[in-house]
């Protein structure tokens, strides 16, 4: 088996999405000759200073994050703009995490994503 490298990826001033889909296709391995769809062959991912990633359009007042807690009246939203005050990183994650394969293996390679607020050692 082969030793697994980092990649790491600084966000500063990079869009949400395409920062988001260049994440996953590393995460995923899909950058190699020997991608396979049902194996982990891909890289642990670091990615530093997701406070200043940029978004287009109204998206920073008008995209919202929803939760559900299972019970009448639980539903909860969020518009980008809080969700970026309260955990950047948070941000990042559910773009990087609805764009794996919705099966069993993408929860093994989320795990490879490590995301920092700022820069590494500083």
């Amino acid at each position: 088996m082969d030793k697994v490298k980092d990649c790491t990826i600084d966000a500063s001033g990079k869009i949400l999405g395409r920062l988001a889909v260049e994440i996953a296709n590393v995460l995923r391995g899909k950058n190699k000759p020997g991608f396979l769809r049902h194996k982990d062959t891909g890289e642990s991912v670091v990615v530093f200073n997701t406070d200043k990633i940029k978004v287009t359009g109204k998206k920073m007042t008008q995209k919202k994050y929803h939760n559900y807690s299972g019970y009448p009246g639980g539903l909860k939203s969020r518009r980008l703009e809080e969700m970026m005050e309260r955990d950047s990183r948070k941000v990042v994650w559910n773009a990087v995490f609805g764009m794996m394969p919705k099966n069993r293996l993408s929860n093994k390679i989320i795990k490879k994503l490590k995301l920092y607020k700022s820069e590494i050692g500083r």
